[in-house]
This record gives structure tokens, C-alpha cells and sequence, in this order.
């Protein structure tokens, strides 16, 4: 697993701020038309080297998601039609469910494993995970697995 071509999916709050600095930066040259780089890392604190040295390793998850299956663990709170309002929520953010299966509960918790194709116009998957993550019956979301889509 010390593969330099190995990836992992981290929670913002866990990587260093160089990193995010790095994604600051390529926000900052998207968004802001006939900036250079050299003004993109002034703005955001951090060294054009730095920049240079990390930004084909870090890019956000919604970046590379598009066209991909995305396979999501979840452990939640039994309760009747709570399935219902996850594949709701999915659907409204116009991710295809592809597969789905829920554990029978165990002391009224259960484990829902989906995978979703994200398509051309889902919109972004990482606040939709975040939007089902806040609810109450939700004990956590995760991330297992992210893949191309068959063509």
C-alpha cells in the first residue's frame, strides 16, 4: 500500500493547510479569469513552489466524480421510512442509485450500503453527503469506494 499511485479519500479536517491552500489556489485561477499563479498563491498564503510541488496529488472530490460510481456506507437509527427519505435525498441531488442494500438492525441500527452513478448533472455529491450526514438518525456516512463508470 506505499503505492505513490495509491488514493484515499480524507475529510478536509484532516489535511495539512498546505493542501487546501494548493485547492484554494486552483479555486481562485478557475474562478478568477487572467489570474496568474504567481497572484493565485499570494492570495492564498502559500509559495508558487508549494503549489507546483502538490497540485497534481490533492483536487476535490467532487473534481473527479462526475461519470464515476461512488459507493457510500452509512450506519443509521432504524426508523420507519428513513430509507424512503436517503434515496429522496439521492434522487434530488440527481444521483442514479445503482445498488442498495440495507442490514437487517441489530439494537434498532442498521447499515445501508448504496453505490450512485454521478452523472453529467448531479450536483455536488459531498453536499448531498453532507446534507444526509447532518441528520439526526445518522450516525456517520463513508465514503468506500469511488470508481469509473463502465462505458
Amino acid at each position: 500500500m506505499n503505492n505513490e499511485s495509491d488514493y484515499f479519500v480524507v475529510r478536509t479536517k484532516a489535511l495539512p493547510t498546505v493542501l487546501k491552500k494548493v485547492v484554494e489556489v486552483k479555486s481562485i485561477l478557475e474562478s478568477e479569469k487572467g489570474v496568474s499563479i504567481a497572484e493565485a498563491t499570494e492570495k492564498a498564503g502559500i509559495s508558487r513552489s508549494s503549489f507546483y510541488k502538490y497540485k497534481e496529488d490533492i483536487f476535490p472530490f467532487y473534481d473527479s466524480s462526475k461519470g464515476k460510481t461512488v459507493t457510500l456506507v452509512m450506519q443509521m437509527r432504524d426508523e420507519l421510512g428513513f430509507l424512503s427519505k436517503i434515496c429522496s435525498k439521492i434522487s434530488e441531488y440527481r444521483a442514479n442509485i445503482l445498488t442498495i442494500h440495507q442490514s437487517i438492525p441489530v439494537n434498532s441500527i442498521a447499515t445501508l450500503t448504496v453505490s450512485i452513478e454521478v452523472r453529467e448533472d448531479t450536483s455536488d455529491v459531498n453536499a448531498m453527503i453532507q446534507d444526509i450526514e447532518s441528520w439526526p438518525n445518522i450516525q456517520y456516512v463513508k465514503i468506500i469506494a469511488q470508481e469509473q463508470s463502465p462505458v
